[in-house]
């Protein structure tokens, strides 16, 4: 989104470069684009035939070095650089801008100390409103701790131009990340691989286990049916001997005092 924008703000000065054939046009075209709202990126202006003409020019060759520090420069660049044009306020405030994004690549947290040095800005009030700037314009997404005296950064907008002679080491970057991502993935994969094999130890010794405790149960079930029968047999020839002995008493009970016919003795004396 950031980068259409600016693209979109470049595209006036894109279509200015083209009548812009003495170097004195070509110089103000820079002025103005470099001061403009919006614009962060010129790449697209940098390449343009009558602006790289400016490098034969004695008297406006410093222009189209302006150019190029604001394409892929910072702040320290400019001020490295002698005999450069001097910076309108909108200009300064531009550069600072995009000094910025470099900054905050190398450094996730910024303290305010070290940005108003990278920066040569005279207060934190100068560099926090800076900083608000640049999060309401879209370069950076940030965080402001005033009580600690740092800037925390999240996220930067990929609004710079690439220096010529960087894509090597851009390509070294992405080959170490791509790199990095593999051994990630390798691990990734190795930790899957071990987290099955654990689930299925684990469910075979489960599996186990249930084989084992059921078949302790039915050895438990058999052993208490076989003890169950042979009680059964007991307590039927008790029953059987109870029966029995229970006639005997009965049969003896009638030859009680009763029982062994004293009453008929008696009535035959009498």
């Amino acid at each position: 989104m950031e980068q259409t924008k600016a693209l979109n703000a470049l595209e006036p000065f894109l279509a200015l470069s083209k009548s812009a054939t003495s170097p004195r046009a070509a110089s103000d075209l820079i002025v103005q684009a470099t001061s403009a709202p919006n614009t962060y990126v010129f790449a697209e202006l940098l390449q343009t035939a009558n602006i790289q003409n400016l490098r034969s020019s004695d008297e406006y060759a410093s222009y189209l070095t302006l150019l190029e520090i604001f394409a892929w420069g910072t702040w320290e660049d400019y001020k490295a650089q002698p005999n450069l044009p001097k910076l309108s306020a909108q200009q300064h405030q531009k550069l600072l801008l995009l000094s910025l994004l470099p900054l905050s690549h190398s450094h996730t947290t910024l303290t305010y100390k070290h940005l108003m040095t990278a920066l040569e800005l005279p207060t934190t009030r100068a560099l926090e409103e800076l900083i608000t700037t640049a999060i309401y314009s879209g370069l950076i997404t940030a965080t402001l701790d005033p009580a600690h005296s740092l800037v925390s950064v999240t996220s930067i907008s990929p609004l710079r131009d690439l220096a010529p002679g960087s894509l090597p080491a851009l390509q070294d970057t992405l080959q170490s990340w791509s790199q990095r991502c593999d051994s990630a993935l390798a691990d990734l994969e190795a930790q899957v691989e071990k987290v099955k094999a654990e689930a299925l130890y684990r469910e075979k010794l489960r599996r186990k286990k249930e084989r084992a405790f059921e078949a302790a149960m039915q050895a438990s079930e058999e052993k208490n049916t076989g003890k169950r029968g042979l009680g059964g047999a007991a307590d039927d020839a008790m029953d059987i001997d109870d029966e029995g002995g229970s006639g005997r008493v009965t049969r003896g009970s009638k030859r009680g005092p009763g029982g062994f016919g004293f009453n008929n003795i008696g009535r035959r004396l009498g």
